[in-house]
């Protein structure tokens, strides 16, 4: 196991460089099951979750070569059904290989999810979308067997609630499928057009991605292609706030702003200094107190829920009373009771909303990581507080963030990495 030990209370200054999304990253990797021809992709994130994705495609036969620090070259040619379970535990994304494996092998066993324990995540929606391609499917204890020996037909699936992972599930299973794919009420999230774009360039016929409202015509097989992953637009935000919890200069680079317009917005209101440019963002020290003010997370163009814990940081160094209301996941407000031991004055008032009273010093205290977000915001936390602060679990941390202390270290954070 290892932890972060922080000694707070520096103002922090310099550059640093958002790298490639997480939540792309995760995506296109399964996709590559889709054809038998290379794929090569630039820009991977070198977090856990996507280390994870890898060894779980090449327990099926995928040739997987890195070519370069972020770079692979990828091809799904001979491909077994035989999937290592021990990996498909410690990854949510897993369940995305359904589709492209349905189609390809006509069959797939998948194990209980992994991921971060952030509230229920059902898979009801994932094995309605595929039955209603046309999937057979058998579940008996954690495991859930999954078949359809004559391939997917198309078919129009509408969703109970928006889902990001739901949809980008079906988008992969409908590729392959005969006919047409008719998808309602689909999730937004800038992943999911940078998705559709590429697989599009690939051979694949898909409208309406990024839209409430999808569109799949089935072809035959995709061709090889290269993709850049798109700027993570959830560490962007992230180090942003990490930048003005601390009352820092700080610029954040290689990002793509659009894809945070609900966070400016806050921070319009909170009364924040930043500056933001073609493809970066400048954070400024505070010049006078920040404004308490509501927020409620929604699915995107919303806030969103993953930078919902490091800007309830931020509210700590408000002034008055900020009301958080979290309301994609139940259990995504448990890291504040941490906040408090911290000297946060926040009440929580149901699982999906907190009061919190600013502003309020921190001090630093044993930290424990229970998720990849709420990780950060006590990164976050331990970089603003007075004293020293040991965090706990950061292996949950690692699976989202590359190299984040290292990283941090070059804008003057004492942060350093302990094995126990």
């Amino acid at each position: 196991m290892e932890r972060f030990i922080i000694q707070g209370g520096k103002q922090l200054a310099g550059e640093i460089k958002v790298n490639g999304a997480k939540n792309f990253a995760l995506k296109i990797l399964p996709a590559a099951l889709l054809t038998d021809c290379e794929w090569k992709i630039s820009n991977v994130p070198q977090i856990n979750d996507v280390l994870h994705s890898v060894e779980l495609l090449k327990s099926i036969g995928v040739s997987i070569e890195k070519t370069s620090e972020k770079k692979y070259r990828i091809q799904a040619k001979n491909i077994s059904d035989n999937l290592d379970q021990n990996i498909c535990v410690k990854i949510k994304t897993a369940v995305l290989m359904a589709g492209p494996m349905l189609a390809r092998c006509g069959k797939i066993t998948l194990s209980r999810a992994g991921g971060c324990s952030i509230g229920p995540r059902p898979h009801d929606i994932f094995w309605a979308g595929l039955k209603a391609l046309g999937a057979e499917i058998k579940n008996k204890n954690d495991v859930c067997c999954l078949t359809a020996p004559r391939g997917l037909t198309g078919a129009k699936f509408v969703f109970p609630w928006v889902t990001v992972m739901g949809t980008e599930a079906m988008i992969l299973a409908g590729v392959l499928a005969k006919g047409k794919t008719v998808l309602k009420n689909t999730a937004c999230e800038p992943e999911i057009p940078a998705l559709a774009d590429f697989l599009n360039r690939c051979g694949a016929k898909i409208k309406g991605a990024g839209t409430p409202f999808i569109e799949i015509e089935g072809v035959k097989s995709l061709r090889g292609g290269e993709c850049r992953i798109i700027p993570d637009r959830i560490e962007a935000g992230s180090f942003v706030l990490l930048g003005l919890a601390t009352n820092s200069f700080i610029k954040i680079t290689d990002l793509d702003i659009n894809h945070l317009d609900a966070l400016w917005a806050s921070l319009e209101k909170v009364g924040a200094d930043f500056e933001l440019g073609k493809d970066y963002v400048q954070v400024k020290p505070n010049s006078k107190l920040l404004k308490a003010v509501e927020l409620r997370t929604h699915e995107y163009p919303g806030f969103s829920t993953d930078l919902q814990s490091p800007f309830t940081v931020l509210m700590t160094q408000a002034s008055g009373s900020s009301l958080i209301h979290e309301t994609i996941f139940e259990k995504r407000l448990i890291y504040t009771d941490m906040l408090n031991e911290m000297g946060a004055k926040i009440t929580m008032c149901d699982p999906h909303r907190v009061i919190v009273q600013g502003p309020t010093k921190l001090y630093g205290c044993r930290l424990l990581s229970p998720d990849i977000r709420a990780g950060i915001a006590l990164v976050i936390a331990a970089l603003t507080a007075r004293g020293e602060s040991v965090i706990q679990n950061i292996c949950q941390i690692d699976r989202g963030y590359e190299r984040l202390e290292e990283r941090l270290v070059k804008l003057g954070a004492d942060i350093r990495r302990v094995k126990d």
